[in-house]
């Protein structure tokens, strides 16, 4: 994998915009740099040429010689500032030494030689690097011409400490708008990924079988345009899956007929051939076999119709449902099987009226799987306790046994459809029970817990919203 495509998207916008913006932020400082040294330079030889012209005022043609009028003021006032003082000589040329210090450095031999004309180079005087003007003037006389060279020295510390100046002056404020534009561009890059950002929390904060279409009809079209590639991605699915769940209820309930059929066909059976062979005990436990496998597809078939009723495609209206007279009423048609397998099941705690928000099919379903399941795993002569409690604003049926109880390693996995784990051996289920019970919690926003129940057993706890 690439390092970009590791990078997130905020990042690489960053990069690419801020990157490009401080490469322009140091080339403005070269040129800036660059700039002020030239006007230094200009300012400083412009200083240079007036003091080698003055200079060269003082010195005067006088027959065949010079005249040098250099009275001590004028010497001082030169060499006044001993931080940042003037070099000069006078010579004529080719190295007659008339005036001055020695040491200012030669001129170039590529230097012009027009007379009145300054000429400017740079040199090294006494281990510092200094700036020099040089000026050529005409002496003598017509039949005896001669040229005087005035040179004019000052250290560049002056140049250098102008150009500095101008830099710093130049560039704290580029430095302070770079900054600014900056902090504009984080923000502007905050806020055109804020439509992405809101994207990914509407996929992120729904459930994994919530199939709805994202609403993004704010965002840009960019963004928009990816909302409608993954509508149409969740519009296959939900179709995918919507047409499994017909198969599967129309499977169930085209079954439902044929199964029941069957069931009936076998206890006619069995009773027909009680009274023609009273003691064939062989063929009456193979008859009851095929009856208990009927009973059990018909439980798995009402099951399979229970979880498609459950899913959350299936379109259902919601009334105001009494859970306690819910709860009562399911008790009450369980009793026949909890009698049948010799287990107490009892109402505990339940209010005279506790209304929810819901569907009273679905609510009706999922008790009555909870209960079911408590009696079918629970051995002969277990106590089955059915409790609703008013907690507020929360509502809260709980089932609990004493029976063998499930596993802390398997309280995850029973809610998946089809596994029974440790319980195989035990009752008739089919693994659907808890996973119904599931399907049905999530479509009521509601909460399924499970918890020991002390000494012994387990304790299954549904949290509603009251109405």
């Amino acid at each position: 994998m690439s390092r970009a495509a590791t990078l997130s998207l905020r990042r690489q916008l960053l990069i690419w915009l801020l990157l490009p913006q401080l490469v322009l932020w140091l080339t403005a400082a070269f040129i800036t740099y660059s700039v002020a040294l030239r006007y230094a330079n200009e300012v400083i030889d412009r200083s240079l040429a007036g003091s080698s012209r003055a200079l060269a005022r003082l010195v005067k043609p006088l027959g065949e010689g010079l005249y040098i009028d250099f009275p001590r003021a004028a010497r001082e006032i030169l060499e006044e500032d001993p931080s940042d003082r003037l070099y000069y000589t006078v010579s004529t040329p080719p190295g007659a030494f008339i005036l001055g210090e020695k040491a200012v450095p030669a001129a170039p031999a590529s230097l012009g030689r027009a007379y009145n004309q300054p000429y400017f180079y740079d040199g090294v005087m006494n281990g510092k690097a200094v700036r020099v003007a040089a000026l050529y003037l005409p002496v003598g006389s017509a039949k005896h011409p001669q040229a005087m060279l005035v040179q004019v020295a000052k250290s560049t510390a002056l140049r250098t400490q102008l150009a500095r100046e101008i830099f710093v002056d130049t560039v704290l404020p580029l430095s302070i708008l770079l900054i600014l534009t900056s902090l504009l561009v984080w923000m502007g890059i905050s806020r055109g990924l804020m439509p992405l950002r809101h994207l990914r929390n509407l996929v992120e904060n729904r459930s994994s079988r919530d199939l709805a279409l994202l609403e993004v009809e704010d965002a840009p079209e960019e963004v928009r345009a990816l909302a409608r590639a993954i509508n149409g991605l969740l519009g296959e699915v939900n179709a995918q899956v919507a047409n499994q769940r017909r198969f599967i209820a129309d499977a169930a309930h085209q079954l439902r007929t044929p199964l029941a059929g069957l069931k009936s066909q076998t206890e006619l059976a069995r009773g027909e051939l009680s009274q023609v062979v009273p003691d064939h005990t062989e063929l009456n436990q193979r008859l009851g076999l095929v009856e208990t496998s009927v009973a059990r597809a018909i439980r798995l078939v009402n099951q399979l119709l229970a979880l498609a009723r459950a899913e959350p495609e299936a379109q259902l209206p919601y009334v105001s449902v009494d859970l306690a007279r819910l709860a009562r009423d399911v008790a009450m048609e369980a009793v026949p099987h909890a009698l049948a397998k010799h287990i107490d099941l009892g109402l505990d705690s339940v209010p005279s009226q506790l209304t929810v928000s819901g569907h009273e099919a679905l609510l009706r379903e999922l008790l009555s799987n909870l209960i079911d399941n408590a009696i079918q795993y629970c051995p002969a002569g277990s106590r089955v306790d059915i409790n609703v409690f008013d907690e507020g604003a929360v509502a809260t049926v709980q089932i609990a046994d004493n029976g063998p109880g499930i596993p802390l390693q398997e309280r995850d996995l029973v809610f998946e459809r089809f596994y029974r784990g440790r319980m195989e051996g035990q009752g008739k289920g089919c693994g659907l029970g808890l996973a119904i019970v599931q399907e049905i919690a999530r479509r009521h926003h509601a909460e399924v817990k499970l918890a020991d129940n002390t000494p012994q057993g387990v304790k299954v706890s549904v949290h509603f919203r009251l109405a």
